[in-house]
């Protein structure tokens, strides 16, 4: 599972670096949603919480599935526009200018992206102009709750009048708390720029692509870009060019822009030690599937406590030896046992560091 970025064609001088102050926005706005996603962030997100007006903090609810567990494409607006080769602005309120240059099928789509997510990346019909589609988004923002589906009648009955409510809720928040933030992050996230840049323009796409992070890889014969995520999706850079965004908020996140027609994004995370050798989500599953056998967990007990030979687990567990020895090539594959010999024994032990990390690897994989 992955998602898959087609750049036959492209030339260099289209790939660029820069930083957003709109989908830094919307990263913090997730970040104040959904805590538990950024450890990190907590004593951040309880001080903006606690400063926060309660009227300011109600409205944000109004419309949260924006960026609570869908990070809408509506704060990279600059990737909808017609030419596909729109960089970020340099201020809030120019990408809110470009947010206003979307048409109203682009907005309701991207907006509606909650209840039609199953269409994502494909070209389907408009959710504005088509019954059958609209249907469709309405009863399943009707499944997630009377919220969404007020928004999602609201939406469709009356673009303009949601589209200038969510820029108003935006500039209020930016002055709440987010301008404040923005003048520390920006250097940071310029800095990051500037340093990806440099290795574009001296080592190359695939060092650039590698330093964004260890889930992205470059086929340059097939000239495609993969990220390692838990889902499936394709686009292509065609006609136009390709976006890497720095974020400050976003660990662990690393988000693929696919929608059809739109110009691709990578929107990575910057300054995270933990990122430094993610687990793909093959090794992942080949570990966790490892651990499920009962008699490997049994082993591991064992395993975790001392270093054992084969023919000490034979005799423990009551197995044969080469029954014992089928169960650690699987653990050993999977990278969770490390073997030494000693004279002619041969010792096996659990790698309990690799195993504490589990936890933290399957969440970063499945939020990623």
């Amino acid at each position: 599972m992955s998602v898959h970025i087609d750049i036959a064609g492209l030339r260099p001088e289209e790939v660029a670096v820069v930083p957003s102050p709109l989908a830094e926005l919307g990263m913090a706005l997730h970040a104040l949603s959904e805590p538990a996603h950024h450890p990190g962030l907590q004593g951040w997100v309880t001080g903006v919480t606690a400063r926060l007006d309660p009227h300011l903090a109600d409205r944000m609810c109004e419309a949260d599935f924006l960026w609570r567990t869908t990070f809408s494409d509506l704060f990279l607006p600059w990737a909808g526009l017609p030419d596909r080769r729109a960089l970020p602005g340099a201020t809030l309120a120019e990408e809110l200018d470009q947010l206003d240059k979307l048409s109203d099928e682009q907005f309701v789509d991207a907006a509606m992206e909650f209840s039609c997510g199953t269409c994502y990346g494909e070209n389907e019909p408009a959710t504005l102009s088509d019954p059958e589609t609209r249907r469709r988004a309405l009863e399943l923002a009707a499944a997630r709750g009377p919220r969404q589906l007020r928004f999602g009648e609201r939406l469709l009955a009356d673009p303009p009048r949601i589209r200038a409510w969510l820029r108003q809720f935006l500039r209020d928040y930016d002055e709440a708390f987010f301008a404040e933030a923005w003048s520390r992050l920006r250097h940071q996230l310029a800095a990051d720029a500037r340093h990806k840049t440099d290795l574009l323009r001296r080592r190359g796409l695939a060092e650039a692509l590698a330093a964004v992070s260890p889930a992205i890889t470059l086929d340059e014969e097939a000239a495609r870009i993969t990220v390692d995520k838990l889902g499936d999706g394709r686009t292509a850079t065609g006609d136009g060019g390709l976006l890497l965004v720095p974020t400050s908020l976003g660990w662990p996140h690393l988000m693929v822009l696919h929608r059809y027609g739109w110009q691709p994004v990578l929107h990575y995370p910057v300054g995270s030690p933990e990122l430094a050798a993610p687990q793909t989500l093959e090794q992942l599953a080949m570990r966790m599937t490892a651990l499920s056998h009962p008699v490997r967990m049994r082993m591991c007990r064992h395993l975790a406590r001392s270093a054992h030979t084969t023919s000490e687990l034979a005799q423990v567990h009551g197995m044969t030896a080469p029954e014992i020895s089928r169960h650690l090539a699987v653990l050993k594959k999977a990278g969770l046992i490390t073997t030494r010999r000693r004279g002619r024994y041969v010792l096996h032990q659990l790698d309990v560091t690799v195993v504490a990390r589990l936890g933290s690897e399957f969440l970063e994989g499945i939020l990623r």
